[in-house]
């Protein structure tokens, strides 16, 4: 029975990290795109001769980035 127990609870506990760690890779993807990727991809469709392309999601982000409240870490 207790080890029944120690089986539910080290699955339950799996689980958490799992889901935690989900989030934590999904959060940290999001980071890393928004301050490294994107730069790279806007000044490179600017290189390439595609401003057409670069000039509405440089707009569409600064929209966004004025609009949009940083979350708070605590």
């Amino acid at each position: 029975m207790l080890t029944l127990l120690l089986v539910i609870f080290a699955l339950a506990f799996a689980g958490r990290v799992v889901i935690f760690a989900l989030k934590a890779a999904w959060g940290i993807s999001k980071l890393v795109f928004t301050i490294a990727l994107l730069p790279v991809i806007l000044i490179g469709a600017i290189i390439f001769g595609l401003v057409r392309l670069a000039l509405p999601l440089l707009i569409i982000g600064l929209i966004i980035s004025f609009f949009v409240q940083p979350k708070r870490v605590v």
